[in-house]
């Protein structure tokens, strides 16, 4: 210390301090700490910025059954879409190779009764369950919002007309409701489609009046309708926005039950026609095997089991994250 001070007897320690030659190395070293406090920062920042970064901070995939089953259904579809370009096996075609067990050469999964690859045919199957499954639920999305905001913003003798259709409607079953209207249509898939999303829009359409009767009474509804707004820019520009999250979760949620209605169907023959491969036909043509070969009837029962509780998860883990006040 009275190196530094001796110099100057006026000076202080820290000005003898500030005033003391620093060396070469000692200003590279903090240049480097600098520079790494920056990529540090940089790279925190990039990490906030990023979609999963963005994904916690809307509360979506917060627990571990709502992660894995995100996971899930992204496969689902990931293999609905790409799976039947990357399996060279005709799911359709007859051999004479038939109940070849797990493993055998060329037929990772075996073949069922008619030699038809089981890999390529799950595979194959999973495009008509979800194509299904996710045409009937935006058909019933679209119809039970519509039917809801109207009833939910018009009141009256326009609210009594509709609620009663929906509550006649809510009176069936929705399965016997469903099985009538295919039954009546006839199988395939655009009756099935038809026939699911009708069933399904009920219950929705009841929740979307609920949700519209709340934000009508609300002061910009009443100022957008003092100030001549027309009632369908008020219902989609307006209202709609604002119910959207809690409706949203339970379209996801839907979508799960019209899945098991999909597989149900086909399963009793009035959904999806071989041979077209489809896991509830798959299940219904393996059960005849079902103590000699399981696996023609435990795979296709178990995806679509995975595929539908996976959807109640996620639409749990959306109502959280979208409907923090518990509408749904």
């Amino acid at each position: 210390m009275s190196d530094l001070t001796g110099s100057d007897p006026g000076l202080g320690t820290a000005d003898a301090l500030a005033a003391a030659p620093v060396s070469g190395g000692a200003i590279r070293s903090a240049r480097r700490g600098r520079d790494r406090d920056g990529l540090d920062r940089d790279g925190r920042d990039r990490e906030r910025r990023g979609p999963v970064a963005k994904l916690r901070q809307l509360g979506i995939g917060t627990s571990w059954p709502a992660k894995v089953s995100w996971v899930f259904l992204v496969a689902i579809v990931l293999v609905a879409l790409a799976g039947p370009l990357l399996i060279s096996a005709d799911p359709v075609r007859q051999t004479s190779s038939a109940m070849l067990p797990f493993g055998s050469p060329g037929h990772l999964l075996g073949t069922d009764d008619l030699g038809r690859d089981e890999l390529a045919r799950l595979v194959h199957g999973a495009r008509p369950l979800l194509f299904v499954a996710f045409a009937s639920t935006a058909l019933a999305a679209v119809i039970g919002t519509g039917v809801g905001l109207l009833a939910g913003y018009a009141g009256g003798v326009v609210e009594q007309v509709l609620m009663r259709a929906v509550d006649l409607a809510l009176a069936f079953p929705s399965i016997l409701l469903v099985i009538l209207l295919v039954a009546a249509a006839g199988p395939g898939t655009t009756s099935l489609v038809v026939g699911v999303g009708v069933s399904l829009a009920p219950g929705l359409a009841r929740l979307a009046r609920a949700l519209a009767a709340r934000e009508t009474a609300r002061d910009y509804i009443v100022a957008a309708r003092l100030g001549g707004t027309r009632t369908p820019r008020v219902l989609v520009q307006e209202i709609l926005p604002n119910i959207a999250g809690p409706m949203v979760a339970q379209v996801v949620m839907t979508l799960s039950v019209a899945a098991g209605f999909a597989a149900g169907l086909s399963y009793l023959g009035l959904g999806i026609q071989p041979p077209t491969p489809d896991w509830g036909y798959m299940v219904q043509a393996g059960q005849e095997f079902l103590y000699s070969a399981p696996r023609l009837v435990v795979l296709p029962a178990a995806l679509t089991l995975l595929f539908v509780v996976a959807c109640n998860f996620v639409g749990d883990d959306l109502r959280d994250a979208l409907d923090p006040k518990g509408t749904v």
